[in-house]
């Protein structure tokens, strides 16, 4: 995969100009549109002042997979702390997308085990998934700035877009042999000619959204 994008900086973060000792987290989600497997919000957390961000930091999607991965070392070098926030196919299909990813996102910050509260909270996206919830209070009220393509322009979004984005193949990856007709170790659940038909003759898995439209169309057999 061509990295042909420059990689992304620390100008929306520095812009802040916070005291010293501040926590700033930059937050993204993998997996929203796929047809199976959970839905992984990586959460990055770095302290001001700042220090240079790893080179070669960029929106995972423009990394090839052994780029993305040898980026994790010096992310977590880098940062104050890493974490993620999953949610079941099972909980995306019961909640619907907007709650679970509030809730994985919630479930990221939580994993950070930070003691010292969050000032600064950036989302890639133009959606603030933690509006109107008094559960951001227990991290300190943080700001939160949302940015339409923070994750190719932020250096914090785009490390956790890093985060999020191996956890969860390498999650794909682990199971593929309970499901060896789907290709999930290819495709990580999103849709594949190998994908579709394991639907048409097989139907859905445990790890499969069921309440999505692909079902109509490509679903005949019932679920496993």
């Amino acid at each position: 995969m061509a990295e042909r994008r420059p990689p992304a900086d620390l100008a929306l973060e520095s812009a802040l100009q916070l005291p010293p000792g501040s926590v700033i987290v930059g937050i993204d989600e993998v997996g929203r549109g796929a047809w199976a497997g959970p839905m992984v919000v990586g959460a990055v957390a770095v302290t001001w002042p700042l220090r240079s961000a790893p080179h070669g930091v960029a929106d995972s999607k423009l990394l090839s997979p052994p780029r993305r991965r040898s980026m994790l070392v010096p992310i977590r070098e880098w940062a104050t702390a890493t974490s993620t926030g999953w949610v079941s196919a099972e909980e995306c299909d019961d909640l619907g997308m907007t709650e679970a990813t509030a809730i994985a996102a919630f479930r990221a910050l939580g994993g950070l085990g930070l003691t010292t509260q969050l000032s600064v909270v950036i989302v890639d996206g133009v959606v603030n998934p933690f509006a109107h919830r008094d559960e951001l209070d227990a991290f300190g009220k943080p700001a939160v700035v949302t940015k339409a393509k923070a994750d190719r322009t932020s250096a914090l979004v785009a490390a956790a877009s890093i985060v999020a984005k191996v956890t969860r193949d390498d999650h794909m990856v682990a199971i593929d042999p309970s499901f060896p007709a789907y290709g999930f170790a290819s495709n990580k659940g999103y849709p594949s000619p190998e994908h579709r038909c394991a639907l048409l003759g097989y139907g859905l898995t445990s790890e499969h959204r069921r309440s999505w439209r692909f079902r109509e169309e490509w679903v005949i057999g019932g679920p496993r």
